[in-house]
């Protein structure tokens, strides 16, 4: 721990404040057809030559399917207080509709985790879909592009989690980053299920439509899982239910320019406020998208509206970095979903964003980062559990000392949980929570084993994908054991 920024900073985080690391399951278990799991579109996309990096699947990923006590007693070494880990819809109902059978190997797999960490003291934190649609919907009526045919599908799987687990997990999350999963999905077509217009990329898809249909059926099913629960299990089961949204900070470029300061909030808006206003502002989409996309823009009926507006207990927040947004003079492309802005890594001074990590988009920023908790906090005025945030670090190869001593990332979380630290103390923003992405290094979707996000290093080669804790898992534990009230 940087003793001298967190010297002021002793007792700032209320005393139930948790944190600790964040984890998906395509990312991590492995076991992707094991004891009837069904196919999710990241194992038909995985599977597909040419769509990931090193040509990687996640069919082992870190094996933590067959590592659930291991796993659990590093992350008590770790100190943490809380693990935000995802359920894999086709382990659960391997087909994924309404009528199709429940795998009740599943159910026990998660719920021996549940009771496992609850075991240990620590608080699941459980997301219900992490970008892995069942192949099966997809091929039925195209997934999310349906939005009448997957609803029901998406509600009544998040109703069998909230009957199995829902007496044990307090804090659920619907939706992560729908977001991310809709651009990359859809817009740029480089995730699952590849759709976009780019033909030499992909064989269907439309960027300048679907993205937008998608985004419209993730907020809309995200609303009626969210009416099940409430009306069905809250009152008993006592726990909280909301959605996590990705948002990176948008930055003018030439601050003294009002059409950059201009952009840098429709920028904000493009790519938080899609979600945001919806769940917790105004029931319906910023203006400034419905000025650029028209009828794109899917219109919610009143009923939507209703159901939309208020369907989150907190504000669920994935950021990593900033950027730097300078506005462009000429009219936006047709498929464009930024706001017809250019997103730059240096401003009008020459001045950076900030250095450099192993991807290619992400920087190290707290500065950017602290304005962007004020930014939520100031728009949306709901208690902010950060439920991501971390980096990758150049020359992860091997298990090194150098490597496991990873003052790149180490340096990255001094500076962000520092930025928190301030911006409870001396701005006034409610923050609850703070997971760190990652728990360990994982299987980091169309990059495969290539981007080591985690605070554990993975031997990727060894037959049981053998950790070896890092140095920030210590950092992190020691920044929060100062920061966090004591009883």
């Amino acid at each position: 721990m940087d003793q001298e920024k967190f010297k002021d900073l002793k007792g700032v985080l209320r005393k139930d404040f948790y944190w600790g690391y964040a984890t998906a399951a395509t990312q991590v278990e492995g076991g992707w057809n094991a004891d009837g799991k069904g196919e999710s579109i990241w194992d038909r996309f995985a599977h597909t030559p040419g769509k990931v990096k090193d040509s990687s699947t996640p069919d082992d990923a870190v094996l933590s399917y067959y590592k659930t006590k291991e796993d659990v007693a590093l992350l008590k070494s770790y100190g943490v207080t809380g693990y935000r880990f995802s359920l894999s819809w086709t382990r659960i109902i391997p087909l994924g509709g309404a009528n199709d059978p429940v795998n009740e190997a599943g159910i026990k797999y998660y719920s021996n985790l549940i009771d496992e960490l609850l075991a240990n003291n620590i608080t699941p934190f459980v997301t219900l879909f992490h970008w892995d649609t069942p192949q099966t919907l997809e091929d039925r009526y195209g997934g999310m592009l349906n939005k009448e045919k997957y609803t029901p599908d998406f509600v009544r799987y998040a109703e069998v989690c909230f009957e199995r687990f829902g007496d044990r997990v307090k804090h659920w999350i619907t939706y992560n980053e729908p977001g991310v999963y809709t651009l990359a999905g859809y817009a740029a077509g480089v995730h699952a299920p590849a759709r976009s217009s780019n033909r030499t990329l992909n064989s269907e898809g439309d960027s300048s439509t679907e993205p937008f249909i998608v985004g419209h059926t993730e907020l809309v099913s995200h609303a009626y899982a969210v009416k099940l629960y409430r009306e069905k299990f809250q009152k008993e089961q006592k726990g909280m239910i909301g959605i996590t949204l990705h948002g990176n900070y948008s930055e003018p470029w030439d601050e003294d320019d009002p059409l950059d300061v201009e952009a840098a909030e429709r920028a904000r808006e493009f790519e938080i406020a899609w979600y945001a206003d919806p769940v917790h502002k105004t029931g319906d989409y910023p203006s400034s998208m419905r000025a650029q996309l028209g009828d794109r823009l899917p219109k919610f009926t009143d009923e939507e509206k209703k159901l939309v507006l208020g369907s989150s207990d907190f504000y669920g927040m994935n950021s990593y970095t900033t950027f730097y947004i300078k506005h462009k003079d000429t009219p936006p492309e047709l498929d464009d979903h930024s706001g017809n802005v250019e997103k730059l890594n240096t401003n009008s001074k020459g001045v950076s964003r900030g250095p450099e990590s192993d991807t290619y988009w992400l920087r190290t920023a707290p500065w950017g980062f602290r304005k962007l908790l004020n930014w939520i906090w100031n728009r949306y005025h709901v208690p902010i559990y950060i439920t991501e945030n971390g980096t990758t670090a150049k020359g992860e190869t091997a298990p090194t000392e150098q490597v496991l001593d990873d003052k790149f990332r180490q340096d990255f979380f001094n500076g962000y949980l520092e930025a928190i630290g301030r911006a409870v103390k001396e701005d006034g923003v409610d923050i609850r929570s703070y997971f760190a992405w990652t728990f360990t290094d994982n299987w980091e979707w169309a990059a495969g084993y290539t981007d080591r996000f985690g605070v554990t290093f993975i031997d990727f080669e060894s037959e049981e994908k053998k950790r070896y804790p890092k140095r920030s898992a210590f950092v992190i534990k020691d920044v929060f054991q100062r920061m966090v009230k004591e009883d």
